[in-house]
């Protein structure tokens, strides 16, 4: 069963300036196509069948070009944050009524070549609330940010580093909605809370993913998507 994905793209890419003064990182073309046209169907390769894009800044240049995602083969609806930005916690909590009892999350500027369909399979039968996906980085290609041990998240922080964090958030989430049911609605929060708040209640589950990670949040994190896309065709 796949579950359906919540697709975070709501951010101001302040690190991809002047591209995205104009233009949401989405939209910035990547191998001769807006990046979203990869990463959707990336997931229509993955088996995904229902996306929830949560937009903010220029989130209707995104509705204009992706529509109904019927050229994706996916069915596609849209989550503005309105006037004022929630955060990806707070862009999540405004989307639940579209996304269900549970669901994936990832974020508008990654392409996550991974085995999906297992990463749901292990959320499900863990029964717990959260599930975060881990890659063993070795500060290779950004900051580690979690201590993985005995297939446990032990420690998650993005702000307080340690020596001993030698694996990063590989940025495929999954989640049931009574994950959120604490957080006041149209608030800004960022999903790092939330993970931190699971961890704390024993309810989330990791699972370490062996594929690379690729993002198109900077520039050098631009070039190494290019190269890894033009591999797939």
């Amino acid at each position: 069963m796949m579950l359906p994905v919540a697709l975070l793209a709501g951010g101001l890419a302040t690190r991809l300036r002047p591209l995205t003064q104009t233009c949401p990182k989405s939209l910035v073309e990547v191998n001769g196509e807006p990046f979203i046209a990869h990463q959707l169907r990336l997931l229509k390769n993955k088996g995904v069948k229902k996306v929830v894009i949560c937009t903010g800044f220029l989130g209707e240049m995104i509705e204009e070009y992706v529509q109904t995602g019927a050229q994706f083969g996916l069915d596609v609806t849209y989550s503005f944050d309105g006037e004022i930005l929630l955060g990806t916690g707070g862009a999540l909590k405004k989307a639940l009524p579209l996304l269900g009892d549970y669901f994936l999350v990832l974020y508008g500027d990654s392409y996550l070549d991974c085995d999906y369909e297992k990463v749901v399979d292990f959320f499900i039968h863990s029964d717990k609330q959260g599930l975060m996906t881990v890659f063993k980085n070795d500060k290779q290609w950004d900051t580690s940010n979690v201590i993985f041990k005995h297939h446990e998240v032990i420690v998650y922080d993005k702000k307080q580093l340690l020596p001993e964090m030698d694996h990063i958030d590989y940025g495929l989430g999954a989640f049931s909605a009574n994950a959120f049911q604490a957080y006041p609605l149209n608030t800004f929060f960022d999903l790092a809370e939330v993970y931190q708040d699971l961890l704390k209640q024993q309810q989330l589950a990791g699972f370490e993913v062996m594929e690379r990670f690729y993002e198109m949040g900077s520039k050098a994190g631009l070039d190494a998507l290019e190269q890894k896309l033009m591999k797939r065709t």
